[in-house]
């Protein structure tokens, strides 16, 4: 669904408009896809039965959010560096799973975005040539990526592909709006940028990774991105073609899983490039309106020849009605 923002909030309407049709990392279903308020109702029924906090890490302080790094991407607005503070909330230690996710959908019914439009976004390389015949057209300025009938979480590469040997991979083919409904069954919500930011620094200070400076030390694989000529060929150097089982790389300094590569993960907030520059400083919520939503961490479709988005400070942005096949989630609670 795609809300109007207010330009006199923010300066910010005209690049969010250039970020929705240039965005190198994510695909959108832009504008021209109709909202998804004319889509089915959802009844949610049974609630989760896990308590919240399970499986969760608890966190609480301040940090300085931000980069001032030579490698930053000054026009998605990851500067300048801030010292934020932050009420207690605990955070899913990985992202949610296809075997969580599908709990969800067995207990209330969910049908996702995805399968409600009928199609979600593939990457070119994990299409089938029976798949290939559904293919509806490449995206024009990403054409890595496919426009997939039958594409949805239970079926990640089209039709007749399952997840029968990914219940611990995460799930993607989820809108934000997904995101939500699960967060809220689940009894908790989707994290503030500042939050997801937070968590994903491990404690360590302005540190561009989750565990350091470097992306490789000592030669070891830290995280699941692109290996190789991106995106042509990818020569598996991390073990990994296409998503990751969670806890498949080492925690970072507060216990939490894959907060750099993998998948892209939904947080709370309307994407902006200005507004946090001179927003709150305590819980900060984000922008109050925009068209598209803050997504963070980087994919298994990074590279640095091309999208160095797999640091910590990296941000993008994403309409909350679209999918595609290297975006999840992970969700928090208040303490």
């Amino acid at each position: 669904m795609v809300n109007k923002v207010d330009t006199h909030d923010y300066a910010a309407y005209d690049a969010l408009q250039e970020r929705m049709t240039e965005s190198c990392c994510t695909p959108t279903r832009g504008p021209s896809i109709p909202s998804t308020s004319g889509l089915a109702p959802i009844t949610l029924g049974a609630r989760s039965k896990t308590e919240p906090g399970a499986n969760m890490i608890r966190l609480e302080g301040d940090f300085l959010m931000g980069t001032r790094s030579k490698d930053r991407n000054r026009r998605d607005g990851e500067d300048p560096v801030r010292k934020i503070d932050l009420s207690p909330f605990h955070i899913d230690a990985t992202a949610v799973t296809n075997e969580q996710f599908a709990d969800f959908v067995d207990a209330t019914g969910y049908v996702t975005e995805a399968e409600q439009f009928g199609w979600s976004f593939v990457f070119y390389q994990f299409i089938s040539d029976k798949v290939g015949e559904t293919v509806q057209e490449a995206v024009a300025e990403t054409p890595w990526w496919r426009k997939v009938d039958g594409t949805s979480w239970r079926q990640p590469e089209g039709a007749g592909t399952s997840i029968s040997n990914r219940s611990r991979h995460p799930v993607v083919h989820v809108s934000w709006n997904d995101a939500a409904v699960y967060s809220k069954w689940a009894g908790k919500r989707l994290p503030t940028e500042a939050e997801w930011e937070f968590a994903a620094r491990g404690g360590l200070e302005q540190a561009t990774y989750p565990w350091g400076e470097e992306l490789m030390p000592e030669g070891v694989h830290k995280c699941n991105i692109w290996q190789g000529d991106f995106p042509n060929l990818n020569t598996l150097a991390d073990g990994f073609d296409g998503t990751a089982p969670v806890e498949s790389f080492e925690p970072n300094g507060y216990g939490i899983y894959e907060t750099s590569g993998n998948v892209w993960e939904w947080c709370s907030d309307w994407f902006s490039r200005t507004a946090h520059v001179g927003g709150p400083r305590k819980d900060p919520q984000g922008a109050r309106r925009g068209v598209a939503k803050v997504t963070k961490g980087g994919s298994y479709l990074c590279h640095q020849s091309y999208c160095n988005r797999y640091r910590v400070a990296a941000r993008t942005s994403v309409t909350p009605d679209s999918s595609s096949g290297h975006m999840g989630f992970r969700c928090v609670v208040d303490a």
